[in-house]
């Protein structure tokens, strides 16, 4: 499901192509593009409910604590983001990339995800598809976006 998720990403949203709003042709291209019809199927789930983030009527109420409160996650949570994944999350809280609403709804998607065996790399796509779909997220995707590039320069430890 990653990888459909990917594939629409950086097929969209980082390239001049249109995005089909036709259902329909969407399934009909990722066939084509070898995916399996079941797969499709959760991927396009999984995007209405990134859609669903951005409609406050449909969002879900996060509970965030104050600035001074601390992130405490679920055995479910906790089997689904290793240390690594949360530590990250809590840079990215504390450099403002994240706030709290949108750390917690970066954990709803990543728990909309069908996979034990979510790596670090994923998780940061999935923070980038969160900030890239919720409004008035621009600057904090643009930091996230520059923060990936200089990871992958290894400028970031």
């Amino acid at each position: 499901m990653m990888d459909i998720l990917m594939y629409l990403f950086e097929t969209y949203i980082h390239s001049d192509v249109e995005l089909m709003v036709d259902q329909d042709e969407l399934e009909e291209e990722l066939l084509r593009a070898g995916f399996h019809q079941n797969e499709i199927y959760k991927a396009l789930d999984w995007l209405e409910g990134l859609a669903a983030l951005q409609n406050s009527d449909t969002r879900p109420v996060f509970s965030v604590g104050d600035a001074t409160s601390t992130r405490i996650y679920t055995q479910s949570e906790m089997r689904r983001l290793d240390v690594k994944c949360r530590g990250f999350l809590l840079l990215l809280e504390q450099i403002k990339v994240l706030t709290p609403e949108t750390r917690e709804m970066v954990i709803d998607r990543v728990m909309g995800l069908e996979t034990h065996d979510l790596q670090l790399d994923d998780l940061k796509w999935v923070i980038l598809m969160v900030l890239f779909n919720v409004p008035g997220n621009e600057n904090a995707y643009t930091q996230m976006e520059e923060l990936l590039f200089s990871t992958e320069m290894g400028m970031l430890h």
